[in-house]
């Protein structure tokens, strides 16, 4: 599919990743992302820091922000939009995922 991402940003998700890498107190390139199994609808999302790019990892760059994808993660990743939300009660990223075929009632974990 040409034109397509595997994972694309908003501009908000791109301006609160600057950030925060902007604010680690060490060296990162960028956030890794993933998927973990957890939860009550056995898939959940994670981010950490990337110090390095590890061998098998993919690596994307939207809006000026590196990501890196863990290989067994891409399958359920792809296609995938990440947003940044912010609220009068919480605050955090939103993955709209068109893999995702039902999350659970407290939105902590997903199913593909």
């Amino acid at each position: 599919m040409a034109g397509f991402a595997m994972i694309s940003l908003t501009d908000a998700a791109a301006d609160r990743i600057q950030h925060l890498v902007g604010q680690s107190d060490r060296p990162v390139l960028g956030l890794r992302i993933g998927v973990r199994t957890k939860g009550c609808s056995g898939l959940s999302y994670f981010f950490e820091y990337a110090e390095e790019k590890k061998a098998t990892e993919d690596e994307i760059e939207d809006k000026g922000v590196k990501l890196f994808i863990e290989p067994t993660s891409v399958i359920f990743l792809f296609g995938s939009e990440i947003d940044y939300r912010e609220g009068k009660l919480e605050s955090g990223f939103v993955f709209n995922n068109p893999n995702e075929k039902g999350r659970c009632g407290c939105g902590e974990s997903f199913t593909v």
